[in-house]
């Protein structure tokens, strides 16, 4: 069986980082498993890179300016919406001829446009289709924020000025999705519970089956490792304890970075032993800008892209902090789990599927810095940490192992060829 797995990035983004890892887990379960990107980072033989960097950056720039005029040139919501109106043709590729199952995953900012899906649907080939976020379920918005219209039909929509009209952009979005999703068969798959239930109720989806499959990870790289030497390899304080915040741009209001400087104030306040005890590690773009905004001493580590060196950052927590307002099913806290590190996160998305509440970690109430204060001072003063941290990385190695994952989407391929009566 050969995959080709399509993503806009190799590397950069939660959806490129999952969707490279399933392809190593792939090609280590006997499926023959590429990727094809825009944006080629590595001298990884199995990932193709489109090469024509010219060709992406009018197709970017063309998306991003139609978007722009539609938001009356304003920037606030420029990049969290996007409307595949320019992309690749990538069904003339010797990588995607050669192909069995065609997997897409992220492909926006010009890597596929809705033109170009539909000509990856009349190929006849079978198509998966892995959901990241609600953009495929939706018409143009990835992180709908309790909208329901894309239940029904998206229309009037709150990213765009004025809340949209009855055919503003995302009304003639949705009918163009519609119509391609119209001409041939996708198997949807869902990385969380709670993304496979909203993605079911999509009316863009209705006709489609929509399984759920997590993200998986290389435990081989992510395990624990001993915390005095990790945090003497960045040069972090041996006699703290620490607090890890990690995020891609660590000023991206969706992360909740404001929640955790509402909860470290209040860590302070009614823990005064804290100010001396305990420090904060962030780790991210633009980390900089937010260290004066802790009540809690601050070591900002800046954008890291070294993925051993990213290992060392979540060994030398103590607990790994993500007070996200939208998540899916985040690489990140998976990623703490396997080192041994037990999280806190906001009850929203798939983060209750990853944290077993006051098994291997604390899930707070949405939006509520005090709830989040509670956890974080549960797990540094009060919990059985040593048990945390064992359920951690047994949660982990039961539910996101690269084998488990693998095989489970081994049977989603395997459905999809037969339903197809594909012959390989």
């Amino acid at each position: 069986m050969r995959v080709l797995i399509v993503n806009t990035s190799e590397r950069t983004g939660g959806a490129a980082v999952a969707a490279f890892r399933l392809m190593e887990a792939l090609n280590n379960n006997g499926v023959k498993a590429k990727m094809l990107v825009r944006d080629k980072e590595t001298d990884t033989i199995t990932v193709v890179g489109l090469g024509d960097g010219m060709l992406a950056q009018r197709h970017f720039l063309w998306e991003r300016l139609t978007v722009f005029r539609h938001l009356h040139f304003s920037k606030k919501h420029l990049f969290d919406i996007d409307i595949a109106n320019a992309g690749f043709d990538i069904t003339r590729l010797r990588e995607f001829q050669e192909a069995d199952i065609i997997h897409l995953h992220w492909v926006n900012q010009g890597m596929l446009s809705l033109s170009g899906i539909r000509k990856i649907l009349a190929s006849g080939k079978p198509v998966v289709w892995t959901m990241h976020d609600a953009w495929p379920a939706t018409a143009i918005c990835h992180l709908t924020m309790a909208c329901s219209k894309f239940k029904s039909r998206c229309h009037r929509c709150r990213y765009l000025p004025g809340g949209g009209s009855d055919n503003d952009l995302s009304a003639r979005v949705w009918e163009k999705k519609k119509a391609v999703y119209g001409t041939g068969d996708i198997s949807f798959v869902a990385c969380s519970r709670w993304l496979q239930m909203e993605a079911k109720q999509s009316a863009l989806l209705s006709g489609h089956t929509v399984a759920c499959i997590p993200n998986p990870i290389d435990t081989r790289m992510f395990h624990c490792m001993d915390k005095a030497k990790a945090r003497q390899a960045l040069g972090l304080p041996l006699d703290k304890r620490l607090i890890l915040f990690v995020s891609q741009r660590v000023t991206n209001a969706y992360k909740g970075m404001d929640y955790l400087v509402e909860a470290c104030r209040l860590l302070v306040e009614r823990h005064p032993e804290m100010r001396e005890q305990a420090a904060v590690v962030i780790l991210g773009g633009h980390a900089e800008e937010v260290k004066d905004a802790l009540s809690l001493p601050s070591y900002p580590l800046g954008y890291v892209s070294d993925e051993r060196k990213v290992v060392d950052v979540y060994n030398a927590a103590d607990v790994f902090v993500l007070p996200s307002l939208s998540e899916n099913l985040p690489n990140t806290i998976m990623e703490a789990m396997a080192c041994g590190v037990p999280c806190v996160g906001f009850k929203v998305g798939g983060i209750p599927e990853e944290i077993d509440h006051r098994k291997n970690g604390y899930v707070a109430e949405y939006r509520n810095g005090e709830d989040l204060m509670r956890g974080i001072h549960w797990i540094l003063a009060e919990a059985d940490y040593g048990a945390l941290c064992a359920q951690a990385v047994r949660k982990v190695a039961a539910t996101y192992s690269q084998n488990s994952v693998s095989l489970k989407y081994i049977e989603v391929y395997n459905h999809a060829l037969a339903s197809k009566h594909y012959v390989l």
